[in-house]
C-alpha cells in the first residue's frame, strides 16, 4: 500500500498579495503550486490535497451584499457560500491539476469533495466571535445589518471607521466525509477535499444536520482529516521554506528539525507570535500527537528538496 499524504495549500497557493484575484492569476498560481507535488506521487504517496478559501468566499458574500441591496435577489447563508467556494476553488485546482498530471504522463483519477466538518454548537467560540469575514461597512451600516439580521461587527484597522461582520471559529470534531474520502484516496485517486476548513455542521436530536454561521481553521481542519484518514504524513505550503524562531527579530533562527516536546515549549513561550504561523504549528503538533508520523512546513516549491522545511516528529530524526 502506498504511502499517504494530506497537502494543505496556503492562501498564496492560489492567490498572492498584490494581485487582483482574476481566474487567470489564480490558476498560474495553482499550476505553479500543483507542480511541485509531482515530487510526492513519484516518491509513492496517494494524496489528500485541502485549501483556503478566505478572498474566495469573501467575495461571494459581497456578491450576496450586492445581489441583495441592487437587485432583491435573496442571499444566501455562510454555510451556502462555503459551499460554493469549495466546489469553485476545488474545480480550479481539479482542472490544473489533471493538466499537470497529463504533462507529467501520469496517470491518474481527481476528485473534488465539498466537505462537512462536525462542530460543537456549544463550543466557546459562539460566546466570542472572532473571524471577520465579508466586505467593510461603515459604522451605521454595520449598525442596520447588526439590527436586521443579528449580524456582529468589529472593528477594523484597514479602513478608519470601517467594519466587518464576525463569525465563531469553532474547533473541528469530526470530518463527515472520512471514510469516503480515505477509501478513494487509498485506490490511487487524488482527493481535494476540507476547502475551506470545511462547512460547520452538528447533529441534532433527531441525527439531522443543521448549520450554523462559522468559519473553521483550515490547518487544524486538515490535520483533523489527516488523523482520521490514517495519512503517514502533513505538509502545510505556505511561503517561507522554514518555522523561524522569533521571526524578524535579532534573534531569528531557523529550526529545521523539531521533536514534539520542544516546538510545544516554544509555543508556550510565544516563541512562534499569534500571527499565521501559529495555527499552522498547532495543526502539526496535533497530527503527530495523534498518531502522524511527520508533519512539515515550507514552500511548495521546496518539496523536492528534502533539506528545506521545517520538519515536526513525535522525536528527533537521525
Amino acid at each position: 500500500m502506498n504511502k499517504l499524504a494530506v497537502v494543505a495549500l496556503g492562501g498564496n497557493a492560489l492567490l498572492r498579495g498584490d494581485e487582483a484575484g482574476t481566474i487567470e492569476e489564480q490558476e498560474k498560481n495553482a499550476t505553479e503550486t500543483l507542480e511541485n507535488l509531482i515530487f510526492l506521487i513519484r516518491d509513492g504517496f496517494d494524496l489528500v490535497i485541502t485549501h483556503g478559501n478566505g478572498p474566495q468566499v469573501g467575495n461571494i458574500l459581497m456578491r450576496n451584499d450586492a445581489g441583495e441591496q441592487v437587485y432583491n435577489i435573496a442571499p444566501m447563508p455562510l454555510d451556502i457560500c462555503v459551499a460554493d467556494s469549495q466546489g469553485g476553488i476545488g474545480y480550479m485546482l481539479e482542472r490544473m491539476i489533471r493538466n499537470v498530471l497529463n504533462k507529467h504522463g501520469i496517470s491518474k483519477n481527481v476528485i473534488t469533495m465539498v466537505t462537512l466538518v462536525e462542530i460543537n454548537p456549544n463550543d466557546k467560540a459562539f460566546s466570542n466571535p472572532t473571524k471577520r469575514i465579508g466586505k467593510i461597512y461603515s459604522k451605521e451600516e454595520a449598525d442596520a445589518l447588526n439590527k436586521k439580521k443579528g449580524w456582529l461587527f468589529k472593528s477594523t484597522s484597514k479602513i478608519p471607521n470601517g467594519y466587518r461582520r464576525v463569525v465563531p471559529s469553532p474547533e473541528p470534531r469530526d470530518i463527515v466525509n472520512k471514510d469516503t474520502i480515505m477509501n478513494l484516496a487509498r485506490q490511487g485517486n487524488i482527493v481535494i477535499a476540507s476547502g475551506g476548513g470545511g462547512i460547520p455542521i452538528y447533529f441534532d436530536e433527531n441525527n439531522d444536520i443543521r448549520t450554523l454561521d462559522a468559519v473553521i481553521d483550515k490547518d487544524m481542519a486538515s490535520s483533523m482529516l489527516a488523523v482520521n484518514i490514517g495519512a503517514d504524513e502533513f505538509y502545510v505550503l505556505t511561503d517561507v521554506p522554514f518555522i523561524f524562531k522569533d521571526y524578524g527579530k535579532p534573534t531569528q533562527e531557523k529550526l529545521e528539525f523539531l521533536n514534539y516536546n520542544d516546538t510545544h515549549k516554544y509555543l508556550e513561550n510565544g516563541t512562534f507570535g499569534s500571527g499565521t504561523m501559529e495555527p499552522k504549528i498547532r495543526a502539526c503538533l496535533n497530527f503527530i500527537e495523534k498518531g502522524g508520523k511527520k508533519s512539515v512546513i515550507t514552500e511548495a516549491k521546496k518539496l523536492e528538496d528534502k533539506s528545506y522545511g521545517s520538519k515536526i516528529t513525535m522525536e528527533y530524526e537521525d
